[in-house]
């Protein structure tokens, strides 16, 4: 299981270049994977990144959507349209798009933020308030995990 955790500080070049945490590289070569998915998230002011293996096994579902139904081509332009695959270099870069930059909203400073099978790219000020905002919501809500069934865990 990939686990992305953690929050790392980062800076978006003026190329539209950034360098994936060290962390989550390892994350990344503990799966013998090389190759990720980058999109824009529809649900946050972010850029969703997968392994990209993982993004095929979480996205398999869309198969099973009627093929030229309304929903289907909904979550199509709001995925696969907006992805691009790319291969951090040798030392953890890759050139963002600059629609995916513009679709974030980021500036310089970026927040990388660990998602357990993904991570997460945030302008840094926006970032920080999703995490303050996440955690309250988390207490407030009472939300907790339950043990799950597939790996035996007991609380």
């Amino acid at each position: 299981m990939t686990r992305f955790l953690g929050t790392h500080k980062g800076k978006l070049d003026k190329k539209g270049r950034i360098s994936v945490p060290a962390s989550f590289r390892s994350a990344l070569a503990g799966l013998g994977e090389h190759e990720m998915v980058f999109f824009p998230s529809y649900t946050q002011p972010c850029i969703e990144c997968w392994p990209a293996r993982v993004f095929d096994d979480a996205t398999a579902g869309h198969d099973d959507l009627d093929l030229f139904s309304k929903d289907a081509d909904d979550l199509a332009g709001a995925v696969f349209a907006q992805a691009a695959q790319m291969r951090p270099d040798g030392e953890g870069r890759v050139s963002l798009e600059e629609r995916h930059i513009a679709a974030a909203g980021l500036t310089e400073a970026i927040l990388f933020i660990g998602v357990r099978r993904r991570f997460q790219i945030w302008d840094a000020e926006r970032g920080e308030a999703f995490l303050r905002d996440s955690i309250a919501n988390a207490r407030d809500k009472g939300l907790t995990l339950a043990a799950s069934t597939r790996t035996g865990a007991q609380p």
